[in-house]
């Protein structure tokens, strides 16, 4: 009986500790059109606790797939709850959201509706991650919305029948497909999905059953954690990870870096205010633990000196390291060293910042693991190098911090533009200044912008010269087989057209010096010329080595003095005399 008296008291505890819901969700189903004018007149709210979106446009062309197949889609769990008035973002969507008393929060399924209702709106067209048109020949969903034939449309005028009426009036030659087209806009617009709905005004509960969906599937980031435990007090209707991605959605948009994923923005915020990445968070503005170099700083700045310090490092890298783009960085551990550098030195002169270059090139070169265990320890133990207060032993320390027997140039044959070798040999083709094939004209960094948009590796900017078939083992893996040159978007049957002979207006000087901006001798396009690729592959592999290291040597500068400028020496008036 002692046993039995035990069990029950142990569950009557657990009993007084934990949260209930206290009634049963009730039951609901909607409409896709429903939850679509519900998002859009700010009925529907993300909780703070959720995490960021994630779905890009294959998910999305997979959801609406499934909806015109009558697949199951899941149902929804929402939190129905008073809301304050508030200006809120749903994925691309910015809405004056109004009081509410009864607003519904999503507490399971916000890719789901954050999907619909962005695909589905004509404001969010121009978001990567939800433009979508329908194909009425195919009855296939396929991405972006520029497409002029007559049987694509785009999926937000495909969904409003006024406006798909007109679409139709304005070209009578897709008339054929107008059954097809409004067959589908039904489906979409009817499309019902579950839902269950639960009160309670008990926040704790629902973060519990929020933290038991997401035990399951795709776990949280670090980073979505730490949003969720330190949100921003500024009084705006941000939450703490909507700043996370706030400073992404900088460095992609403003400083035109690309997709810094959320994990390292987070590391970037810890390296600042402590060199140990690796720390615990959940205390992190505890100043009882004395690990913050910043006492008394709040989250709300922590978050904002964290963006200043990211800007500057990124500036560094594209304007001083000839890093220009987010997808040629080698590894991501050193914008975190970066960015912890700046914070805490944000105005270093012309020698220091070339020091700083020399620090760069030569860590990118040694690889992640320059101290022993692993990529996250090589990162802590160089921010451990950055001396607040103390420029000149920063520098130094970082310097000294790479050894010269683990610096080597990286091979030209064995190119992967997921590699980090393969990063800087794209960087060093960057730094040649490439020009365009057609016209003679240098490429922009706009454009490269412009072509890799979101890429984590500068495959997209890359165009193939001559295909890996046919070539000898030793020639398949070479950068010679590779054009950096972003928006040329050829074949390589085109390429190759292109590069035996001058465009019929391009003066021959012209035409050479754009070939030399691609690493291509003269005697290389003559290779071209007489259809011998492997003798082209070898020449220009070799014109490439030469070009990669003349960049690295440029940028790691061995054999210069890596001593602090002089007047940062203290020499009394004798010594000066001396």
């Amino acid at each position: 009986m002692s046993d039995v008296s035990a069990i029950l008291r142990c569950q009557r505890k657990e009993t007084n500790v934990t949260s209930s819901l206290g009634t049963t969700p009730t039951a609901k189903v909607y409409e896709v059109e429903e939850l679509v004018a519900l998002v859009r007149a700010g009925e529907i709210r993300i909780p703070e606790f959720q995490r960021p979106f994630r779905w890009g446009i294959e998910d999305a062309r997979r959801l609406f797939d499934s909806i015109l197949r009558g697949y199951p889609l899941g149902s929804l769990l929402l939190w129905e709850r008073p809301a304050e008035p508030a200006r809120i973002r749903v994925g691309a969507l910015h809405i004056d959201a109004p009081a509410l008393d009864r607003a519904l929060w999503v507490v399971d399924g916000q890719q789901r509706v954050t999907t619909l209702a962005n695909a589905l709106s004509a404001e969010a067209s121009s978001d990567d991650r939800f433009s979508l048109s329908f194909n009425l020949s195919t009855q296939q969903f396929v991405p972006g919305v520029t497409d002029q034939r007559a049987s694509v449309v785009p999926l937000p005028v495909l969904f409003d029948l006024q406006n798909l009426m007109q679409w139709f009036r304005d070209r009578p030659e897709a008339m054929d497909h107008f059954d097809a087209a409004t067959n589908a806009a039904k489906k979409i617009r009817q499309f019902k999905i579950p839902a269950s709905v639960v009160e309670t005004q008990d926040e704790s509960v629902l973060r519990d059953i929020f933290d038991r969906l997401n035990s399951y599937g795709k776990r949280l980031t670090r980073a979505e954690v730490f949003s969720a435990l330190h949100p921003v007090t500024d009084g705006s209707s941000r939450t703490s990870t909507s700043v996370i991605e706030e400073i992404a959605a900088y460095l992609a948009e403003d400083l035109e870096f690309g997709d810094v994923d959320g994990d390292t923005i987070l590391r970037a915020v810890l390296a600042r205010r402590g060199p140990d990445i690796t720390r615990e968070i959940r205390g992190e503005f505890d100043d009882r633990r004395g690990a913050s170099e910043f006492p008394g700083e709040d989250a709300d700045t922590a978050y904002h000196e964290a963006q200043n310090a990211l800007e500057l490092a990124v500036r560094f890298l594209q304007r001083s390291a000839d890093v220009p783009h987010f997808a040629f960085l080698p590894y991501r551990h050193l914008l975190i060293v970066l960015a912890r550098f700046f914070a805490h030195h944000p105005a270093p002169n012309e020698r220091e910042t070339q020091l700083l270059r020399r620090w760069f090139w030569r860590a990118a070169a040694a690889g992640p693991e320059i101290f022993p265990g692993s990529t996250t320890g090589t990162a802590r133990a160089l921010c451990s190098r950055v001396i607040p207060d103390n420029l000149d032993k920063t520098l130094q320390g970082l310097l000294g911090a790479v050894p010269r027997d683990r610096v080597g140039y990286p091979d030209v044959q064995h190119f992967r533009t997921n590699h980090a070798t393969g990063k800087m040999i794209a960087c060093s083709m960057w730094a040649l200044h490439p020009r365009s094939l057609r016209s003679g004209e240098l490429l922009e960094r706009s454009t490269l912008i412009d072509v890799l948009g979101d890429a984590q590796t500068p495959r997209p900017a890359m165009t193939a010269i001559v295909p890996r078939r046919g070539l000898p083992s030793e020639n398949a893996d070479t950068a010679a087989r590779w054009l950096l040159a972003p928006g040329l978007e050829a074949a390589p049957s085109e390429v190759l057209g292109m590069l035996r002979s001058a465009p019929p207006d391009l003066p021959q000087e012209l035409w050479e010096a754009t070939c030399e901006s691609h690493g291509i001798a003269p005697w290389a396009t003559t290779a071209l010329a007489e259809g011998d690729m492997t003798r082209f592959i070898n020449i220009r592999d070799e014109s490439l080595r030469i070009a990669l290291k003349a960049f690295m040597d440029s940028r790691w500068e061995y054999g210069f003095e890596d001593t602090p400028p002089l007047d940062h020496y203290v020499l009394d008036d004798l010594e000066l005399e001396e």
